[in-house]
């Protein structure tokens, strides 16, 4: 018999939170460590579910105690750099006047913006515009690469 670890995946996990706005803006942040934004959120540590990273992402990156609504999308997405990724994308509810309370990690992210479907490719890798685009268009969905797996 084969050794498991050598059979089975072990991919890294992520999960990150998707905040609305009332005309259908995303909250993107700009990490302070690379040149394109993202959705706040990160990696799963051992032991913990995605429910709850997602949710101590959220408190450690925008200072808010918020928490995963409903899972919108899971997303294979595995890369050269990194091997394979399970990255789970959740539904965290809308902020309203929770805005004025986001306190950015300074050693993470440097601003915040909110950003229209239609301009993420200014903002994002493609492969992000396309997961966004497709979990905004309701969820729960299984992606593949960002993208539903009619478009794969």
């Amino acid at each position: 018999m084969s050794d498991p670890s050598e059979i089975f995946a072990t991919p890294r996990v992520a999960a990150d939170a998707l905040f609305l706005d009332d005309t259908g803006r995303i909250l993107l942040v700009h990490p302070t460590y690379k040149d394109t934004w993202d959705i706040p959120g990160g990696y799963v540590e051992r032991g913990e579910s995605p429910a709850a990273a997602c949710r101590r992402e959220v408190a450690e990156e925008l200072g808010l105690d918020r928490d995963p609504v409903a899972l919108l999308s899971v997303d294979w997405a595995p890369s050269d750099k990194e091997g394979d990724k399970l990255l789970f994308v959740f539904d965290c509810g809308r902020l309203g006047d929770d805005t004025e309370r986001i306190r950015l990690a300074e050693d993470e992210l440097d601003r915040w913006e909110w950003v229209d479907l239609g301009d993420l490719d200014s903002y994002v890798i493609p492969r992000l515009a396309r997961r966004l685009r497709s979990t905004a268009e309701g969820g729960p969905r299984y992606l593949e690469h960002g993208g539903a797996l009619s478009s794969t």
